[in-house]
């Protein structure tokens, strides 16, 4: 029988993808909830949301997340919403009560073509676990920009935290991150895998400190 471990920080909290990505109505629906979103930013964004692309949805809480990006329409440079839109799914799997988080950044993949991985997150939660112990539950999506990817983990701790299929160059995790009460604050990174189990590439959420 295993010991207690030292760190116990939760993993594998997030449900697998019921439905595919949204098409139809229901992906007008999704849009539109998006679109509104947005909104408040469009002065500063320097216009609305265009053709939205969307990630697969997870589950998390007794709420179902779908992510997506949009390119900002009329911007002078290039610049992107980016947000989710969460909805409960009811007994009969009916999609009710309909909410949405969007942003916008002009830091994208166009003007770093050395990245590996073209990444979005946001924090739908928090985790408390014993004392100081408390972390942050974050949805993260994003694009392989390296070929060959047919996975993705989330890893905390050299553990994994969370795992996807990557499927039409997309996938969605769900995992604890900035999380704090041990020795010293743990930070989840993002790796692609290739067929065969081979590290393609690895990515944190944040930009290490510089040294000095």
């Amino acid at each position: 029988m295993p010991p207690p471990v030292a760190r116990p920080i939760p993993r594998f909290v997030a449900d697998a993808p019921v439905e595919g990505l949204p098409y139809g109505r229901w992906a007008q629906q999704l849009r539109d909830a998006f679109a509104k979103a947005c909104e408040p930013h469009v002065a500063e964004a320097g216009g609305p949301p265009g053709e939205v692309t969307w990630f697969p949805e997870r589950g998390w809480g007794g709420r179902v997340y779908v992510p997506a990006i949009a390119a900002v329409e009329g911007s002078a440079s290039p610049s992107e919403y980016f947000g989710y839109v969460s909805f409960a799914r009811g007994d009969d799997d009916t999609p009710g009560d309909l909410r949405a988080v969007a942003d916008f950044t002009d830091v994208v993949v166009e003007d770093n073509p050395d990245w590996e991985i073209d990444l979005n997150e946001e924090v739908i939660g928090s985790w408390r676990g014993i004392a100081e112990q408390a972390g942050e539950v974050t949805l993260v999506w994003g694009t392989p920009m390296v070929p060959g990817a047919v996975a993705a983990t989330a890893e905390i701790d050299g553990d994994v935290s969370d795992q996807a299929s990557v499927s039409d160059d997309r996938f969605t995790l769900i995992a604890l991150d900035a999380v704090k009460g041990f020795p010293e604050a743990l930070y989840v990174e993002i790796v692609l895998w290739g067929q065969r189990g081979a590290e393609l590439a690895r990515e944190g959420l944040y930009e290490p400190p510089e040294a000095g």
